[in-house]
C-alpha cells in the first residue's frame, strides 16, 4: 500500500478517557490523542479571545464557554470543578444532553487537516461481564456521526481484539488483548486474528479515581492527576491517596483476572489451542511502575483454564487501541 492511500486511513480509539487517532506516514504510526472532557465556563469576549490566541479548543453556547479536550482537565483542577465526561463506562453518556456534538468537536481535534474521503475504524467496548448489554445504539450513534463528518467508509473493532491486533502479530495474532482504560476494562480472545470471545468489567480508572476520592475527601480530578502523575505500586503507602490507590488498582486487577478466569472456565467456544499464549496489557490504567508485575501474580494464583506463557506490557500502552483500530482499517 502506498503512503498517499495509507495516509487515507484512519484508526479511532474513541475511549471514554481518551480520543486517540492514528495514522500511517510511510513506515511511522503517527498518534494524536485529546482528552474525552469538557468543562463549561461563563462566558466573556474577554476569555474567549485569549482561547483563541493559544488555540484551545472550545465552543460557545447559551452563554457559556465550553472547553474540551486536554485543557478542561488543567482548568478544571484550577478552578476546583470537575471534568464532564461525554463518555460513561465505554459508552455515550446519557446525563450530558452534549455528549455526542462533544465527542464530535474532540474527534475533529484529533484529525490531520486533511482526511476528506478517508477509511475509519473505530474501537467499541464489549458486553460488561454478566450483563449482556445491547451496545447497538453507541456503535452506530459513533458510526452515524463519523459518517457526518465525512468519512464514507466506517467500521468498528472491539477494543480488546484492537489490542491483539497491535501487539500479536508475533504469535499470528494468537493471545489475549487487555485493554484498562478510564471507563472499562477490556478483555478479548482470538485464535489466529479469530475473536473466540470477548468482555469488560466496569472497574476501570474512572472506578479507581472516585472511590479512591471518596475515601479521602478529595476530588475526583485531583485524584485522577495525582494518579497519573505519581502513583506507583510498592511506593509511598503511608501516604492516604496512594494507599487508596493502591487498594482500587488491586481491586480492578482482581475484577479483571476472576473476570477472565470464570469466562474461560464458562465458554464453550475456547479452542483447544495445544500450547500456551501470551497476555498484553495496555490502557492507561497500566502504566503505573509495577502493575505488570501485580497484574501476573494475581494471573498465576487464578490458574486459568488456558495456560498464558507471559503477561508483557504493550510497546505504547496509551496509544495501543488506536493502532489496532489503524491495523483493522488497513488490511481491508
Amino acid at each position: 500500500m502506498s503512503s498517499k492511500s495509507e495516509k487515507s486511513v484512519i484508526g479511532l480509539d474513541i475511549g471514554t478517557s481518551r480520543i486517540v487517532a492514528a495514522q500511517r506516514v510511510g513506515d511511522e504510526d503517527q498518534f494524536n490523542a485529546q482528552l474525552n472532557a469538557f468543562v463549561t465556563i461563563p462566558h466573556s469576549k474577554f476569555t474567549e479571545n485569549s482561547l483563541k490566541r493559544e488555540n484551545v479548543p472550545h465552543a460557545v453556547a447559551d452563554g457559556q464557554i465550553l472547553i474540551y479536550g486536554n485543557e478542561s482537565a488543567r482548568l478544571a483542577d484550577l478552578l476546583g470543578h470537575e471534568i464532564r465526561r461525554p463518555m460513561t463506562r465505554g459508552v455515550l453518556n446519557a446525563s450530558e444532553q452534549q455528549s455526542l456534538a462533544q465527542i464530535a468537536e474532540i474527534v475533529k481535534t484529533t484529525l490531520p487537516a486533511s482526511t476528506s474521503g478517508a477509511k475509519v475504524c473505530f474501537s467499541i467496548p464489549a458486553p460488561t461481564l454478566g450483563h449482556e448489554e445491547n451496545l447497538t445504539y453507541h456503535e452506530a450513534t459513533i458510526r452515524q456521526l463519523l459518517e457526518q463528518l465525512g468519512f464514507p467508509e466506517v467500521r468498528s473493532v472491539n477494543e480488546g481484539v484492537a489490542v491483539i491486533y497491535s501487539e500479536l502479530e508475533d504469535t499470528n495474532y494468537t493471545g489475549i488483548g487487555v485493554s484498562c482504560g478510564g471507563g472499562l476494562c477490556n478483555v478479548a480472545l482470538a485464535y489466529m486474528s479469530v475473536p473466540v470471545l470477548s468482555f469488560s468489567v466496569t472497574k476501570g480508572g474512572d472506578f479507581i479515581d472516585s472511590s479512591a476520592a471518596g475515601v479521602t475527601g478529595e476530588m475526583v480530578n485531583r485524584i485522577r492527576l495525582i494518579k497519573e502523575e505519581s502513583f506507583r505500586f510498592n511506593g509511598n503507602l503511608g501516604d492516604k491517596i496512594m494507599q487508596a490507590l493502591a487498594v482500587y488498582y488491586d481491586d480492578m486487577i482482581q475484577a479483571v483476572v476472576d473476570g477472565l478466569r470464570t469466562t474461560l472456565s464458562g465458554s464453550r467456544h475456547v479452542p483447544r489451542f495445544g500450547r500456551a499464549v501470551p497476555l498484553v496489557l495496555s490502557g492507561g490504567g497500566v502504566l503505573p511502575e509495577g502493575f505488570r508485575e501485580r497484574f501476573e501474580k494475581a494471573l498465576r494464583a487464578a490458574a486459568l483454564p488456558v495456560p498464558v506463557t507471559e503477561v508483557r506490557l504493550a510497546r505504547d500502552p496509551l496509544n495501543t487501541t488506536a493502532r489496532g483500530a489503524l491495523i483493522a482499517a488497513l488490511s481491508e
